[in-house]
């Protein structure tokens, strides 16, 4: 009896390939292991085997499997039937999951290699020129890639070439697979076993009172060891002996130190664990025996805290509860900037307990944390951003989504395209696993849910302490630069509270949701602004490099000093970014610390640390910031938040701008006098009579829900229809236009009038591809699988014709 695999392979593949088994290797081979599996004509991948059977595949003849990867499964049965509906509901292969949720480290790469074949004497005369080139190169070089055949030939397809060589025994053609994780090892040194004997060791120390410098290294050694038993470092020895490498090595030459390496846990944390207790007040308390009430039904559950009303202490006393009964913890948050806050917290509780998983992380980190969960050995809880969703949880027992309402936990590109807050209420269902979602804003769908008893609804409704909600006041800016009380962009009323709060010893944060100096460079003479050559916005000017720079792709060329249309020297930048923010700051503030935390200055791992750090120690009187900021940081000595320009969030073309608008002010106005004073939140506006911003100054989020519930319901969004969004793109202007009307009036027979666009996005070109957009929207009473069948089966239409190759087709389900 054959025995046959189905195997999900890294690729964008509608479906799982099946391979045949070897009688030998069936016993060692289960689910979820890890198998080198041949694909096409010359390539090696690394899969997934998802099912193992007798059913030989009826239309192709099944290859073998190549080798068999692990030992054990890395892949555990509940992530398999997460990612079966991860590709079902967002209408994605499993290949594009498979990558998404495995380290790039476990996914071997495959390269084909070509050897010469040492073993036969080669007739030199029967070859081509072709073949006798190969062969020459072979000479040359022991291994050779078949992208470097191609390349030395010119030519792209060289498999007939190969083969020929390979039939008269001039080459052998093998596979070779890179295995990319690297433990990492850390440098040890010790005393030579010849030297262990008080004889041989004085001897060495008289010879080496020539050398006083190796003596020195010796003698530290010694002193090392004596203090502790701990294996030194070669690191530690440099640094306590003040030698150099150098001398280290001559050392180790002689025989007098033996070096060895001991493998090092990348994950491990330095931290001084610090237990400290607890203690919830009368309205955490309530708040904590209601969420275990809706757990005991197992009902999902809307945690709506106002900000700083301590909701972290009731997530420390649930994760408490769950890991006493030796459960795992997923605490999942939408922004790298905010665990490095949360993390130094849920240390200094569970030390460690806390895994940290995000993408500023290596690759060999990545593997470290995974296979920590998956063997359980360290780490019950993991804090992380979206993608933690596809760890390998062996005994999940609650699910945390802080912050719930951030958008950054929908992933955009590249597929899977899902929603980490919607994806985690089905994780939940699959592993039986408690799933609170917390925030202070909760997004319009989440609160509809709760409304609607689909979710449990828990309330806090007062700051810790009792503490006052901030005052919030709006500034009308229009008025301002009539009466030329404006500073730059700061209002009269704004620099003069920013002078008390900085007077008293408080902080300031200034929020600018625009990075850069200036978002437009404009000539005064013809009224130009330079613009990307590969997408369609205007270059961003930078000033701490002197450059344009486009958003988004990357472009940039050196600031222009005269307009390129017309060689007028009249140019001047309009709009302003967090950049010139920090420029006007440090003239009218001249005496005191400015920091910025944008997109610019938190690129490297530790960026948000550095500064998030240098702001909690005071050591920056004034944090300016992009939305980064928003979103749940604890700073205690904030007493003033100052909001620059409220309407470049109003003013978006986009039918969550509102909501997002009140969610993004209200969250940033909660950063300000979380202890024991009243702060203060100041909002620039040219539009101050905006309902939005009336109903933050008020926060009334009841009263903006109900607002934009009817607005979504006229307008048929969400929660009420639920939206499907097709992206054309390719760089033929024609071909992107042909191809979306043809894929619009396919679903319109079907979809009728729930089919909307083509449509161009307001930027419809980046990186020189165009971009078409169509929308459907699906109504309450039709069926969201039935839809997504017939638009499946509109897309296998679409394939089948020659001309729309050249367009990518992105699907994008609950686009928002």
């Amino acid at each position: 009896m054959n025995h046959f695999v189905d195997v999900i392979l890294p690729l964008p593949l509608p479906t799982r390939f099946t391979y045949q088994v070897r009688k030998e290797e069936i016993g060692d081979l289960k689910k979820g292991m890890r198998v080198a599996v041949p694909f096409g004509k010359t390539k090696v991948y690394t899969g997934i085997t998802a099912n193992i059977h007798q059913e030989a595949p009826k239309i192709y003849k099944a290859k073998f499997i190549e080798q068999i990867l692990d030992d054990k499964p890395i892949v555990t049965q509940t992530q398999l039937k997460f990612w079966k509906w991860l590709s079902s509901y967002y209408m994605c292969a499993e290949g594009d999951i498979l990558k998404a949720a495995l380290p790039g480290a476990f996914l071997l790469e495959s390269e084909t290699v070509v050897e010469l074949n040492t073993k036969t004497d080669i007739d030199e005369e029967g070859l081509t020129d072709e073949e006798y080139l190969v062969y020459e190169a072979l000479q040359n070089q022991s291994v050779i890639k078949i992208k470097e055949i191609s390349n030395l030939l010119g030519k792209k397809n060289v498999l007939k070439i190969l083969q020929k060589l390979v039939a008269k025994n001039v080459a052998v053609v093998s596979q070779e697979l890179y295995k990319q994780y690297k433990p990492k090892l850390i440098r040890y040194i010790k005393l030579a076993e010849l030297y262990h004997k008080e004889e041989e060791l004085q001897q060495l120390l008289e010879t080496l009172n020539k050398a006083p410098k190796q003596s020195s290294v010796v003698l530290t050694l010694f002193s090392l060891l004596a203090k502790s038993k701990k294996p030194i470092s070669v690191k530690q020895l440099i640094k306590e002996s003040e030698a150099s490498a150098a001398i280290i090595k001559t050392l180790v030459d002689k025989g007098v130190l033996d070096e060895y390496y001991l493998q090092k846990d990348r994950t491990d944390t330095q931290q001084q664990v610090e237990k400290f207790q607890v203690n919830l007040n009368e309205n955490q308390q309530q708040a904590y025996a209601e969420i275990n009430e809706n757990f005991q039904t197992n009902k999902v559950t809307l945690l709506h805290g106002i900000t700083s009303s301590g909701k972290t202490e009731i997530y420390i006393q649930l994760i408490k509860d769950v890991i006493s009964q030796g459960k795992q913890v997923l605490y999942l948050l939408p922004e790298i900037a905010l665990t490095t806050q949360l993390i130094s917290r849920l240390q200094q509780y569970f030390g460690e307990d806390v895994l940290v998983f995000h993408s500023k992380y290596s690759l060999n980190e990545r593997v470290e944390v995974y296979q920590h969960v998956l063997e359980q050995t360290k780490g019950k809880i993991v804090i992380g951003a979206r993608s933690s969703i596809f760890l390998p949880f062996q005994d999940l027992g609650l699910i945390i989504v802080d912050e719930s309402h951030e958008t950054t936990f929908k992933q955009y590109d590249p597929a899977p395209r899902y929603h980490a807050r919607d994806a985690s209420v089905v994780l939940s269902n699959i592993t039986k696993a408690n799933l609170l979602l917390g925030s202070a804003t909760p997004s319009l769908e989440s609160y509809f849910n709760a409304q609607h008893h689909k979710y449990g609804l828990v309330s806090l409704n007062r700051r810790y302490g009792n503490v006052l909600p901030p005052q919030v006041e709006l500034v009308d800016v229009k008025e301002k630069y009539k009466k030329k009380l404006m500073k730059g962009r700061f209002s009269d009323t704004l620099l003069e509270e920013m002078k008390i709060t900085l007077s008293e010893g408080k902080q300031v944060i200034l929020f600018q949701n625009r990075r850069g100096f200036s978002p437009i460079l404009e000539c005064n003479t013809c009224g130009h602004s330079p613009q990307c050559p590969n997408c369609d916005v205007s270059l961003t000017y930078h000033k701490h490099n002197n450059s344009l720079r486009c958003h988004y792709c990357g472009y940039h060329i050196a600031m222009q000093l005269q307009c390129i249309a017309c060689k007028s020297t009249e140019v001047t930048t309009k709009g302003f970014g967090t950049e010139q923010i920090e420029t006007e700051l440090k003239s009218l503030f001249p005496n005191h610390k400015i920091g910025r935390m944008d997109l610019d200055t938190t690129r490297g791992k530790h960026g948000y640390e550095k500064i998030i750090t240098a702001f909690e120690q005071q050591e920056i009187d004034i944090l300016i910031g992009t939305q980064m900021l928003t979103k749940g940081l604890d700073f205690r000595n904030v007493d003033l938040v100052g909001v620059m320009s409220a309407d470049s969030l109003l003013n978006f073309p986009d039918f969550r701008a509102h909501e997002r608008s009140f969610h993004m002010l209200v969250q940033v106005a909660g950063r300000a006098g979380r202890t024991k004073q009243r702060g203060k939140v100041l909002i620039q506006t040219y539009n101050p009579n905006h309902q939005i911003l009336q109903q933050v100054t008020t926060n009334s989020y009841l009263e903006m829900y109900k607002e934009q519930l009817q607005e979504r319901q006229n307008y048929k969004y969400p929660p009420f229809y639920r939206l499907i969004k097709l992206t054309f793109k390719a760089k033929d202007f024609n071909a992107v236009n042909e191809a979306s009307s043809w894929f619009a009036k396919g679903l319109a027979q079907g979809l009728k009038e729930n089919v909307l666009g083509p449509e161009f996005p307001p930027v419809a070109r980046i990186r020189n591809e165009y971009y078409k957009n169509i929308i459907i929207k699906i109504p309450p009473e039709h069926s969201i699988s039935k839809t997504k069948e017939f638009i499946e089966k509109v897309r296998k239409t679409y394939d089948s014709v020659g001309s729309f190759k050249k367009v990518r087709l992105i699907l994008n389900v609950d686009p928002y």
